[in-house]
């Protein structure tokens, strides 16, 4: 298991694949993200560079009464025949096959008899992680009645951790029946709690706490540590504590799992936090944030958390765990930052032997621990909304990681969200910590230079939203105007692309007049065409990413149902005319250029929008009449952070982007009503009268990705951000 401590860091892969319960409800992430109907997946891993993955072998999935092996065959010879080596896992979060669960009093033996039969078929895998994050789990079935059995006592916390660890020691003992070598890589959050000067009883009784899958693994957890008695307190024998000193499970790699969230802080100060976030013990009352909202210092971050796990434990450490779900910047920040972190532990002395990138394929609402049936989707190095897995930007990372050692990209100029003032989400609280340090691991970037978006058209709601968001997600942008850029002459194009060498362009400029457009065709075509062209022309000699807008009014509406991006344009008015002519020029002088077609915009920031529009009228008691035409509104928010996710994952074409659905105006107009607590019978249906002809069903799909979440949703955030910044965590499809 060990490697030389002299080797270079390894960069590991892992599949989120958790299996719980919640009531009657099974929610399987493998299922979710489709990886069990697969097998490419592997290759797709595999090119990326890893040559260890941990690789779940699901209890629930496999515990038949045949025991058909015939998937697993297939699999895990795929992965020899790649080179890649496997860390089995046989319980993430899960309870087993058996009916009670985690709390079965045959899950212990159960786990082992499994683990016996895997072991003696699979002779050659020599590690396993037979139950993942036993503490976790335990805390969340047990304590706080999240998953199944739903335990909100320290009894149930108690026998379900020891029911885990127990599985853990027999499953391990059968394994090396056939494999004696096989070593044990055991996982668990990498947790460090903060706190107000009166509740540093509590936060120090957690921080002893979260070392017990380990200490009690080991054979440490003895009668003069405190969680000897608190597991005693909840009906664990002192015969059966003592057994894990007698007959320890030490492990061979400690599998450390760290989020953002991984740090928290207690503050008795209730009136400062929402009602959520309050909790407490038997003696007072408190809440219970992530550190990384609250603290003035911030996060100690993973350099200093493994420098404390090290002199605890000192034995080999991975990372296994980094999953983070937040726009591609950050994530790749993230990524970065986590791989600097264990580079500079090992300065410091720590055995750190790899960095896993943590979820390959993404995850399912995790948002919610699991509790959610919304389908929020947070990608991870590839994304599985398209019909086949699409790799991200943290694809190119983690294949330079596993190269070379680093990877660059223009994003990592700058700290990311966790690092930067605006993460504040409360009132700041100044929470010293002895022992680990707060400053960056690893480079600092803000010593770096500084790459640029230019955005074309400060005028517009678009363009002033670009604006907005990139300097919400830390990159740095400049939104010029049609005084300082005139996107239809090429001197002037030309002129502000060598001043500012930008990576990116966004052309958030055009003619947006569509009743007008057949009276102005040619100012139409020069704005919408012309300077579409010729920012593109000059992209493309410079080498830097392009963005431009289209509409759904390419087509003329006789499909009857949503258009993709590969049905055939159409257009019959001016304005949609001269977008489709945009985008034929756009891709022959910029072949890499990105086009999004997108449609019915709305938004927060600005006044002008339908939903700001009928909002307006309904509270001065006007009558609205809104057309039947049948459109797919989209939120600006979503559509801004999505379009700078696909320009970060270089993605190229016409891709189509609009929130999931489509409406007529009319019944749009009657939601907007109901969630604005206004009477329906206000808005009455009517035809255009505008001169321009427009489609009357232009609903846009896409059969690329469908990457925003439903107009629906859209709408009720709407409201809920309409005075408010928003959250860098997207709510997706």
């Amino acid at each position: 298991m060990n490697a030389s401590p002299d080797s270079p860091l390894e960069l590991w892969g892992g599949v989120e694949c958790s299996v719980v319960r919640i009531g009657d409800r099974i929610v399987d992430q493998l299922a979710r993200t489709g990886h069990t109907c697969r097998l490419d997946d592997l290759d797709r891993f595999a090119e990326l560079g890893i040559r260890t993955l941990r690789f779940p072998v699901l209890w629930e999935h496999h515990e038949t009464g045949d025991r058909d092996w015939r998937q697993i065959d297939e699999r895990l010879g795929r992965l020899q025949t790649l080179g890649i080596r496997p860390i089995i896992g046989f319980v993430h979060h899960g309870g087993g096959p058996q009916p009670g669960g985690l709390l079965d009093t045959h899950f212990v033996k159960g786990l082992a008899a499994f683990a016996r039969a895997f072991a003696r078929r699979y002779s050659w895998i020599d590690a396993y992680t037979p139950v993942n994050e036993p503490l976790t789990t335990a805390r969340f079935s047990g304590l706080y009645g999240i998953w199944h059995p739903h335990g909100n006592s320290l009894e149930a916390f108690a026998r379900i951790f020891m029911n885990e660890c127990g599985a853990t020691r027999a499953a391990m003992r059968a394994v090396r029946e056939t494999t004696p070598r096989a070593g044990l890589v055991q996982t668990e959050d990498l947790a460090k709690t903060h706190s107000t000067p009166r509740l540093a009883y509590q936060a120090s009784w957690e921080n002893e706490r979260r070392w017990l899958t380990f200490d009690l693994l080991s054979g440490t957890l003895t009668p003069d540590r405190p969680m000897w008695s608190y597991l005693h307190s909840g009906g664990v024998s002192l015969e059966e504590l003592q057994s894990f000193i007698d007959d320890p499970c030490p492990p061979d790699v400690l599998g450390v799992n760290y989020y953002v969230t991984s740090e928290r802080f207690l503050d008795e100060r209730l009136h400062r936090y929402p009602p959520a976030c309050r909790g407490g013990n038997l003696h007072e009352r408190y809440a219970d944030v992530p550190a990384v909202r609250v603290r003035t210092e911030g996060l100690v971050g993973l350099t200093g958390l493994l420098c404390e796990l090290a002199q605890r434990h000192p034995r080999p450490i991975a990372i296994t765990e980094i999953q983070l779900a937040c726009t591609r910047d950050e994530q790749l920040r993230w990524l970065n930052e986590s791989w600097h972190a264990a580079l500079a532990a090992r300065a410091e002395g720590v055995d750190v032997k790899a960095l896993t990138a943590w979820s390959l394929l993404g995850a399912y609402d995790w948002d919610s621990l699991l509790l959610g049936n919304a389908d929020n989707y947070e990608p991870g190095v590839f994304d599985v909304r398209s019909p086949v897995p699409r790799p991200t930007a943290l694809a190119g990372a983690v294949r330079a990681l596993s190269s070379k050692g680093r990877c660059e990209h223009p994003a990592l100029s700058a700290p990311g969200w966790w690092r930067r003032s605006s993460r504040l989400e409360y009132p700041a609280v100044s929470a010293p910590q002895t022992g680990g340090g707060t400053a960056l691991d690893g480079e600092n970037p803000s010593q770096l230079r500084s790459p640029l978006i230019l955005i074309a058209g400060a005028q517009g709601r678009l363009g002033r939203a670009f604006a907005r968001i990139c300097e919400q997600r830390g990159l740095l942008s400049v939104v010029l105007g049609r005084t300082e850029l005139d996107v239809t002459d090429p001197v002037s194009v030309e002129r502000i692309l060598a001043r500012f060498a930008p990576w990116i362009v966004v052309n958030a400029t055009g003619y947006g007049r569509i009743h007008r457009a057949d009276r102005d065709e040619e100012r139409c075509f020069r704005e919408n065409t012309l300077g579409a062209e010729n920012l593109a022309r000059a992209c493309a000699a410079r080498g830097a990413r392009f963005v431009t807008f289209s509409t759904d009014f390419v087509f003329d509406g006789s499909k009857g149902e949503a258009y993709v991006e590969s049905d055939a344009p159409a257009p019959f008015n001016t304005y949609g005319r001269s977008k489709l002519e945009a985008e034929r020029r756009v891709l022959r002088e910029h072949p890499g250029a990105l086009i999004v077609r997108t449609s019915a915009l709305f938004g927060p920031w600005d006044e002008t929008n339908f939903v700001t529009i009928t909002l307006r009228q309904l509270a001065g008691r006007r009558s609205v009449v809104a057309e039947d035409q049948v459109v797919s509104p989209t939120y600006v928010p979503d559509l801004v952070n999505t379009t700078l996710d696909l320009l970060i994952d270089e993605e190229t074409g016409l891709w189509h982007v609009t929130n999931t659905g489509h409406v007529t105006w009319v019944d749009w107009a009657r939601e907007i009503a109901a969630l604005g607590g206004f009477p329906d019978h206000h808005v009455n249906a009517g035809r255009s009268s505008l001169p321009a002809t427009r489609p009357r069903f232009s609903a846009l799909s896409s059969e690329r990705a469908v990457l925003l979440p439903s107009w629906q949703r859209a709408l009720a955030r709407y409201f809920n951000e309409r005075s408010g910044p928003v959250p860098l965590t997207l709510a997706t499809a």
